[in-house]
């Protein structure tokens, strides 16, 4: 449904019962209601029960017949499989909401969340990088992101391979703060899901996804102005010239968030991004107390702050299940040097010729559960390109 943009600085009135809960979640998750949408039909009609009832009448008058919002058990399946996953749902206007995602064009007015809810009282620093990071990059991740978790900041990043694992690991200590692309149940890379598990455990995931949903490209750009958005700042450590990394740093001037980036050497293709992000403006940066210094000084944390919990469901949440992962290889979680040989393969067979995504999995001669994830990172590398019809092509 058309939307436009979010239509009030304040936020809607938080939902106090399981019904109403149950209403904002049927609201979020009906077909073509994105969070412009949600914000907009709650300012026209009040309430989210009131939007719902409405929902078909705008829906016809937009030119979509027998519209159906999402049913209420749908809704209620969602809300009971997050909590037996041991996550809370945070609501805008709630206590318990990151405040700095108000700042935020498109906040999202659902969020899941599992760990250690205080970690959003912290100032926060967001460290990202290339997925096929270099043993350098992966080790000044690890290096900056102890340091300035020690300093008192959280430090935000996507869960990713290379540069985000280095620096969720460094911060296993003093809070690590993941935002997931798919459901708070699903660990994507699935060889992340031991260090998902510590997360939970020691910091904090959130994710605005539907429980259960398996990542898909247009979900890390949505993810990536989270992690921005959470942070005061962005560190870009490794980033070719066309990455998701680059995405975050252009949404985080979007909002108004500092960009800091790592110098690199210019014969290095994963260094190509920082380097023009320091040629544009960005500040350089050689280590955290470059970072530290170019941000106002970390207030002491208020030992009167809100708990940061939700109010208790009628019914406790189930104890939580082994954690789930998004499908592996049948040979058990790829390691990076497979993944990296999956890369450089995938790479030589495409060419500026569009081939078919079907046929290239044919030639690899592997299984489509094990290629299909990594087509997706080479899509956000900016290394392939998706055309109409289930073609590919390399793009440079």
């Amino acid at each position: 449904m058309p939307g436009d943009t979010h239509p009030s600085t304040h936020p809607p009135l938080p939902p106090t019962t399981e019904d109403d809960r149950v209403s904002w979640l049927r609201l979020l998750r009906s077909y073509r209601v994105g969070n412009s949408t949600f914000y907009r039909l709650m300012a026209e009609h009040g309430s989210a029960q009131a939007a719902l009832a409405a929902l078909p009448g705008v829906a016809r008058a937009a030119g979509v017949e027998n519209y159906t919002p999402c049913p209420e058990a749908s809704a209620r399946a969602e809300l009971d499989k997050g909590r037996a996953a041991g996550a809370q749902l945070l609501c805008v206007g709630e206590t318990g909401f990151p405040p700095q995602l108000l700042d935020i064009p498109d906040p999202p007015p659902l969020l899941w969340a599992r760990g250690d809810l205080s970690l959003l009282r912290r100032p926060a620093v967001a460290l990202v990088g290339a997925r096929n990071a270099s043993s350098l990059g992966t080790r000044m991740a690890r290096a900056l992101a102890a340091d300035l978790g020690a300093r008192g900041l959280a430090v935000v990043s996507g869960l990713a391979r290379g540069v985000d694992a280095a620096a969720h690991a460094a911060t296993l200590d003093t809070g690590p703060l993941a935002v997931m692309a798919g459901g708070i149940d699903v660990i994507y890379p699935a060889e992340n899901t031991r260090l998902a598990e510590s997360i939970f455990a020691s910091g904090l995931a959130l994710s605005e996804q539907p429980v259960g949903m398996a990542p898909r490209a247009r979900h890390f750009p949505a993810r990536n102005r989270l992690i921005s958005g959470l942070s005061r700042a962005v560190v870009v450590v490794e980033a070719a010239a066309k990455s998701g990394s680059l995405i975050t740093a252009r949404t985080a001037l979007d909002q108004g968030r500092e960009v800091f980036a790592v110098p690199g050497h210019p014969f290095d293709a994963r260094a190509a991004g920082c380097n023009m992000l320091i040629r544009d403006g960005a500040t350089l940066v050689r280590n955290a107390e470059d970072v530290a210094a170019a941000l106002p000084p970390v207030a002491e944390p208020s030992e009167t702050a809100p708990e940061l919990a939700l109010p208790e469901p009628a019914q406790a949440p189930a104890a939580a299940p082994a954690v789930t992962s998004a499908p592996a290889s049948p040979k058990g979680n790829r390691g990076l040097r497979e993944t990296a040989a999956l890369h450089t393969e995938i790479l030589d067979r495409l060419g500026p010729s569009p081939l078919a995504e079907d046929q290239l999995i044919r030639d690899l001669g592997r299984p489509a559960q094990s290629v299909s994830p990594v087509l997706v990172d080479l899509e956000l590398d900016g290394r392939i390109e998706r055309r109409p019809g289930g073609l590919l092509s390399r793009t440079g």
